[in-house]
């Protein structure tokens, strides 16, 4: 047996400086990547969420425009025009709700922001006077109503984000029938052309599943809760609702939030312990069922995302993005996933993402090549 011979020192050392020169540039790039994602976040976000919108509201234009009416069928333009109508109306009608309930919320905040620091410092009662006294002078220190007018003065931003979407949404559209054509000259081949797409069309039904499960378990506790403040005649009651269905969105840390902001406002209005603890547990229960039972039920294994990673996720794009990066941190995660999965190359970062260290199978692509054709993807293929 022939021993190996080894490499002489110049050699050696070459490599190790190559290496040294690829970390360095990893590094760099990282940095310069982080860099333009936090300044070009309100395009970026912006610019996501239409994407969401856009794989959102494809699949029914795909199903409007196989429609006939009588000899006619339905034009793709046509479908096209009535889904951006459609989207344009809800994102201002959202949008409109959203800044009334903000401007509700900072309107009763002022009226309320003498008895914020006392409300809040006597939950703190039990650990005795000095602690309730400490812990009030700090929340008197706290300018209240100038936190409130800025977080209004930010909520206008939104209108200018709908505008920005919905103008992303329209030459989305305007392009989606190249989408195909463009892809397989991207590609050079069509067999990577047709796995692309593949890919693609699994991303975009993962996304759409996960979202139109949150947003139903969303809007069943954002009843629940705005039902549970009108029995306790909370004056906030809509606005609780409503900011419990928008905050359930953020996973894990939005409940929480939610439940926390239920708790205080019952307590700052009704300023009795007994009922304030009574409605805690009441929005905990609510918030627990529907997380814990409702959402697991509904959400089955088709998404199989760790819950650490899930954590590290919402951490990062917290932020990078801000708010907007945590309603965005798990769609986000989802496509890595799959991506990561079908790359060799990268499929430990899929095993680590994945909660059983099972990442996506190549069975269980979707058996259409384009995202603008996409199938629903078989139910023993999300259940593995």
């Amino acid at each position: 047996m022939q021993r190996p011979i080894p490499k002489p020192p110049a050699q050696k050392g070459q490599n190790d400086l190559a290496r040294i020169q690829t970390a360095a540039l990893v590094i760099i790039a990282f940095a310069v990547v982080l860099f333009l994602l936090v300044q070009a976040r309100f395009m970026l976000v912006s610019l996501a969420t239409a994407i969401i919108l856009f794989s959102l509201t494809s699949a029914v234009i795909n199903f409007v425009a196989r429609q006939r009416l009588g000899p006619f069928r339905v034009p793709n333009f046509v479908a096209s025009i009535v889904a951006l109508v459609f989207i344009a109306a809800a994102l201002m009608s959202a949008s409109g709700i959203l800044l009334s309930q903000i401007n509700t919320v900072v309107t009763v905040t002022l009226s309320y922001a003498e008895q914020v620091p006392s409300a809040v410092a006597s939950l703190f009662g039990f650990m005795g006077e000095g602690t309730e006294l400490a812990i009030q002078n700090a929340l008197q220190s706290i300018n209240v109503g100038s936190y409130a007018r800025t977080a209004a003065a930010r909520a206008g931003d939104v209108t200018q984000a709908a505008v920005l979407i919905t103008l992303f949404v329209g030459f989305l559209f305007a392009e989606r029938i190249w989408f195909d054509t463009k892809l397989t000259n991207l590609m050079g081949n069509q067999a990577k052309a047709d796995r692309i797409g593949k890919i693609i069309s699994s991303i975009i039904w993962r996304v759409n599943y996960y979202l139109w499960v949150k947003a139903v378990v969303s809007a069943l506790t954002g009843l629940m809760t705005f039902l549970l403040a009108r029995v306790f005649e909370l004056e906030l009651a809509v606005a609780l609702g409503v900011i419990t269905f928008v905050l359930n969105f953020i996973p894990n840390v939005g409940s929480i939030i939610a439940t926390g902001m239920v708790a205080i406002v019952a307590h700052i209005e009704i300023n009795d312990p007994a009922s304030t603890l009574m409605i805690f547990i009441l929005a905990g229960g609510i918030q627990f069922i529907n997380g814990n039972v409702i959402d697991p039920m509904m959400m089955g294994r088709a998404l199989r995302l760790s819950s650490f990673g899930i954590i590290i996720s919402l951490a990062f794009w917290g932020a990078v993005w801000g708010i907007p990066g945590m309603f965005l941190s798990v769609p986000i995660m989802v496509m890595l996933l799959v991506v990561c999965s079908h790359v060799p190359s990268l499929r430990p970062v899929a095993i680590l993402l994945s909660r059983e260290g099972l990442p996506e199978p190549e069975s269980s692509l979707p058996r259409s090549a384009s995202p603008d054709r996409q199938q629903p993807m078989p139910a023993r293929g999300a259940a593995r």
